[in-house]
């Protein structure tokens, strides 16, 4: 356990706290986890209880995480702990994200320290660390302390996050995290609450502010048949997205069962497409469909004179055609960190 960063005392007497790390912003009594259910008060402080606790880990093609416009072809060390600071009923990785308050499992992983996590991800010539798989603000001390002894040896840090942080927040990690890609999951505060026990406001703020603060950035939406995927919607996801940089990348992906939304359809193509044209109608220049084997929205492809600049077939890599920044073909600048 670790002394968390970001909560106060809210009475002394009764010893309860207030996390102010995310928009949740849980009011704990004494002997009481939060909404993540990692962040426990013990005799009046708020504990992390899974710092050092790795839950999982691998290495990923960068392109997984998906970043598509950072480093490409390189390799990254991922690694997660447990809780999440949402509830998703699609979440994939939900046997790791979603534990039960008070549940003594919690705090379950291998005791990894950053320095080894760094170590780790040196020895199998990894570019990057990500933190990823469950939320990494609810682990954010060992996130932290992890990004700080990766910047000193020269690795990249990355986060994927639902972006449900606190400004403040924000402020601590931004000079050590280089890149990060932020789940948009919709866009009415009706879909939050009722998909992800969360609201909407919060999350575009974060958006908003890590990339005033300059951490590179990509933003991933998942359609889901029949809640986030009408034309007005999906028009103002991508709108939003391009008032704040027409140069973010957005990733559309498909909708497959998981956890407690078994009853619902994979995402037809069709929508795919749809959402497709409305982020061209919003003249963002990378957009990009995901979960879908062998489709031709894996490209990179030059806004200017539309040749293929990096062409895709899942995680994998065919051709570069990027050179210093720039398109090799028309010499369009093109938003990224390549090399």
């Amino acid at each position: 356990m670790k002394e968390a960063n970001f909560y106060e005392i809210f009475d002394k007497d009764k010893k309860i706290v207030k996390c102010n790390l995310c928009p949740q912003y849980c009011y704990i009594q004494e002997g009481m986890e939060g909404t993540c259910a990692v962040r426990k008060n013990i005799d009046g402080k708020l504990y992390s209880l899974v710092y050092g606790k790795m839950k999982g880990a691998q290495i990923d093609p960068i392109e997984k995480k998906p970043l598509f416009h950072f480093y490409p072809e390189s390799d990254i060390f991922s690694f997660c702990t447990v809780g999440c600071n949402m509830k998703c009923l699609f979440c994939q990785n939900f046997t790791t994200s979603q534990v039960s308050k008070g549940v003594e499992g919690i705090i379950s992983g291998e005791n990894v320290s950053p320095k080894e996590i760094v170590e780790i991800a040196k020895k199998h010539g990894c570019k990057s660390i990500a933190m990823t798989y469950n939320e990494p603000t609810i682990f954010f001390e060992y996130a932290y302390d992890t990004c700080v002894e990766a910047k000193k040896e020269g690795l990249k840090t990355v986060f994927v996050s639902n972006g449900y942080i606190t400004k403040k927040a924000i402020d601590k990690i931004a000079p050590v995290l280089d890149a990060i890609n932020i789940d948009l999951k919709g866009f009415t505060n009706k879909y939050y609450q009722k998909i992800c026990g969360a609201q909407l406001q919060p999350v575009l703020d974060a958006i908003k502010y890590y990339y005033e603060k300059g951490v590179f950035m990509e933003i991933t939406t998942l359609i889901i048949p029949g809640e986030n995927d009408s034309d007005d919607e999906l028009k103002q996801i991508a709108e939003f997205i391009a008032s704040i940089s027409k140069d973010i990348p957005w990733h559309i992906s498909r909708f497959h069962p998981d956890y407690k939304m078994l009853n619902k359809n994979l995402t037809p193509i069709n929508t795919l497409s749809k959402a497709y044209d409305i982020g061209g109608k919003a003249k963002l220049k990378y957009i990009y469909v995901g979960n879908v084997q062998g489709n031709k929205f894996e490209n990179t492809i030059c806004p200017k004179c539309n040749e293929t600049l990096i062409k895709r077939q899942g995680y994998h890599i065919f051709d570069i055609n990027i050179i210093n920044n720039k398109c090799k073909f028309c010499n369009t600048k093109i938003n990224g960190i390549w090399h």
